[in-house]
């Protein structure tokens, strides 16, 4: 080996181990003041062997009897502050919302792969704010969210005949069908075949941001130096991965703005987030770079949240056939056999509104909400938070809390649900849609897309139990870790409930 290289990895080892030992000797905390409590870890790496790498949410929550409602870790020198009540992420989430709305740096996502420009990790500055205030124009609220409607409706109809030609892969269609509808709504893309290489490109991008914000997926995260090694040296293989990863996220963008651009270059766009951005002729370099990466942050903050809910509404089905039984007896009411749901229909299905809400609450899909970054030292309950921390909502704990919700793992939209001498109980609403100024600017929408497949597939379809050789396979309450978990694998069909359903499904094209 050359002398440089040995040069090259002896100052990255070396400018790591100074960092080490200037976060391990000075945090900067007033003599008075403590860290919240947590679990009592090493010199220099901290509790690096105690942070979870699977179920974290669940391992956070049983830490909550034991270290209370606020809890502290390092992680070689970075501190890790974990909220397990929706009070303490309401008093610092949000009434200091002003210095808890930055984001964590992850080295991988934001500076190999380039995802510091999308919403999900921007650091709160003018350039968030100004995104936020873009997304909310388009689907911040209800009324502006039902301009789609349309749109939302032929999607989920569209599903349930994908549906009929594999009744045992639900993911599939309901996917294809959310990217459509994202897609129409952030660059008036229509989605013609079933293998479109724009939601393909899409669906890999969302995929592999799941991946790149999983703690301890990639060292470069844990030791930033390591970034300026080599692309050939052995332990540089994240760069290849970077690059590749790159290719992809940057296809997303560019590939979906073009097409924008194109159909209003010959008078074919349809109205949609990137035109309404872009009418006027006075849009600056800097202000058509901002549209573009909005529209890309709404294509990836919005595409894999609704699919992962969808999966937990497929498995509470499949577990809790009653509970399928009302919702379908509700629709059959108002609705009836002779057509399919329409949003016209929501005020009067009150009980399937209640159901998504216990949908979300049973199986959240960002069981830790997105993580804040403190800008600055502060101080909660007598306790110290050193500026650089990252805190993190645990809103499984919230949504699992046996005291606010008994029996949290069984799938009971009852409970939601006000009767004589029982009230019900806390609206998971309150708090699955994260704290502060990084709250969901997309919950009406995901609302409405959960509302209208949920809607339209159990109006002609079944979902029931496997049997394999006369066993019945049943499902368990099981989810993925990670930053968006969705229910481990298990197996459920679907059949039309009856000939009229088969015949509604049928009259759909394609």
């Amino acid at each position: 080996m050359s002398v440089e290289p040995i040069q090259a990895i002896a100052g990255v080892i070396g400018l790591f181990t100074l960092y080490l030992l200037k976060r391990y000797l000075s945090n900067g905390r007033p003599a008075h003041l403590r860290l919240p409590p947590g679990p009592k870890g090493l010199p220099i790496i901290g509790n690096l062997l105690d942070v979870p790498v699977e179920d974290e949410y669940k391992v956070f929550s049983a830490w909550q009897k034991k270290y209370g409602d606020v809890i502290s870790l390092t992680v070689l020198g970075k501190p890790l502050i974990i909220l397990n009540s929706p009070k303490a992420a309401q008093d610092m989430l949000n009434k200091k919302s002003s210095i808890y709305s930055s984001r964590p740096h992850y080295t991988m996502a934001c500076d190999l792969v380039g995802w510091k420009d999308v919403l999900v990790l921007l650091p709160y500055g003018d350039r968030l704010r100004a995104y936020r205030r873009m997304i909310h124009q388009v689907i911040g609220t209800r009324a502006s969210v039902d301009k789609f409607n349309g749109t939302i409706e032929g999607e989920a109809q569209i599903c349930v005949r994908r549906m009929l030609k594999d009744p045992d892969n639900f993911v599939g269609p309901v996917r294809k069908g959310v990217g459509a509808i994202i897609l129409m709504i952030s660059h008036g893309y229509k989605v013609d075949t079933e293998n479109d290489p724009l939601v393909t490109i899409a669906d890999e991008a969302t995929d592999q941001l799941g991946v790149l914000l999983s703690p301890g997926n990639f060292l470069v995260d844990l030791i930033p130096a390591l970034r300026f090694l080599p692309k050939w040296f052995p332990w540089a293989t994240f760069h290849k991965q970077a690059d590749e990863w790159r290719n992809t996220l940057f296809d997303m963008t560019d590939k979906s703005y073009e097409v924008v651009k194109k159909q209003t270059a010959n008078g074919t766009a349809v109205p949609n987030f990137v035109t309404n951005l872009l009418e006027g002729d006075n849009i600056t370099e800097a202000e058509e770079f901002e549209i573009k990466w909005a529209a890309s942050s709404l294509y990836s903050g919005g595409a894999d949240t609704p699919v992962s809910a969808m999966s937990s509404f497929f498995l509470a089905m499949t577990m809790y056939p009653n509970v399928q039984k009302k919702a379908q007896a509700e629709i059959d009411r108002v609705v009836g056999k002779d057509r399919l749901p329409s949003f016209s229909d929501r005020d009067q299905l009150p009980y399937i509104s209640t159901m998504i809400k216990e949908i979300i609450r049973w199986g959240p899909t960002t069981p830790l909400g997105a993580p804040h970054c403190l800008e600055e030292d502060d101080v909660y309950d007598g306790h110290f938070i050193p500026k650089g921390s990252t805190v993190l909502a645990n809103i499984w704990h919230y949504l699992h809390d046996p005291e606010v919700y008994p029996e949290p793992n069984v799938f009971n939209p009852d409970r939601l649900i006000a009767s004589e001498g029982k009230p019900a109980q806390r609206d998971p609403y309150e708090m699955c849609f994260g704290y502060g100024r990084r709250s969901c600017p997309g919950n009406q929408l995901a609302d409405s897309l959960m509302f209208i497949f949920i809607c339209t597939i159990l109006a002609v379809y079944d979902i029931e139990k496997v049997s394999v050789n006369g066993v019945v396979q049943e499902p368990k309450h099981e989810f993925t870790s990670g930053v968006l978990v969705r229910p481990k694998p298990f197996k459920t069909t679907i059949r039309p409930r009856s000939e009229k359903a088969l015949a509604l499904i049928n009259a759909v094209e394609i």
